[in-house]
């Protein structure tokens, strides 16, 4: 019994160190490398086929950073996470304001998650709400702070988020609702595309509700609140400067 013991706490401590291993070397890897998926994207496509849909894909296509419209990365930043260039990967003054709301609102609860933390979820954690989750993000979140630019982060994030069901990344989400690359999204489609960002199974990009279109105005009022474009320039977020206002 007592070898037994020790034997499976010897495989447990070689994973978890395995784990942590491969958790660095990513980080480092994708800090200039093509992410190929992300761990959300496994995790759904897994669930998929345990319920039988085969009919359900993952799909996504990597594009640089010069190949995606400021817009979208304008749009994004504008509906979650505007203090974005600002922070170190937790917007805590955000993370205040969402407990005050959750405790006194059991409705519709508020999170606070910024751009950092949800890369961080999406290419390395599962879905799902629990403390052990919350604390390796906060772990992943740190890591890549230091280790990627914003810039960088971004570019991640605009390539893994999901868009609709099976659909992830910015240039995936364009040339399935808009018919075009990344490159030459609008303001109009990239706050759109921005709007269903809080729960892309709920809000629909090719069925917008009327809850979608009002929060796609608001985004597009914030967005020339911040500055346009010129607001990922002057944050040295972005390189290009080639999308359609």
């Amino acid at each position: 019994m007592r070898n037994s013991f020790q034997f499976l706490w010897l495989w447990s401590k070689k994973i978890v160190i395995s784990v942590i291993i491969l958790w660095i070397v990513s980080v480092g890897a994708f800090s200039f490398l093509p992410v190929p998926f992300s761990m959300v994207m496994v995790e759904r496509q897994v669930s998929a086929w345990l319920s039988v849909n085969l009919s359900y894909v993952s799909r996504s296509v990597w594009v640089e950073q010069e190949q995606i419209s400021p817009n979208i990365a304008l749009a994004v930043i504008a509906a979650e996470d505007q203090k974005f260039p600002q922070h170190w990967g937790f917007d805590l003054d955000a993370i205040e304001k969402a407990l005050e709301h959750n405790k006194n609102d059991l409705g519709r609860l508020r999170g606070a998650s910024t751009i950092s933390q949800q890369t961080a979820k999406n290419l390395f954690l599962w879905d799902g709400r629990s403390w052990l989750r919350k604390g390796l993000e906060a772990v992943m979140t740190f890591a890549i702070e230091l280790g990627w630019t914003k810039s960088r982060i971004l570019t991640v994030y605009l390539n893994i988020a999901e868009f609709g069901d099976g659909i992830f990344g910015v240039e995936e989400a364009s040339i399935h609702y808009f018919h075009k690359s990344a490159s030459k999204l609008t303001m109009s489609e990239a706050a759109l595309l921005a709007a269903v960002l809080p729960n892309p199974h709920r809000y629909k990009v090719s069925a917008p509700s009327a809850y979608v279109l009002q929060r796609q105005q608001w985004i597009l009022r914030q967005m020339r609140l911040l500055g346009g474009v010129s607001y990922l320039k002057k944050n040295e977020l972005m390189k290009n400067n080639s999308g359609k206002k």
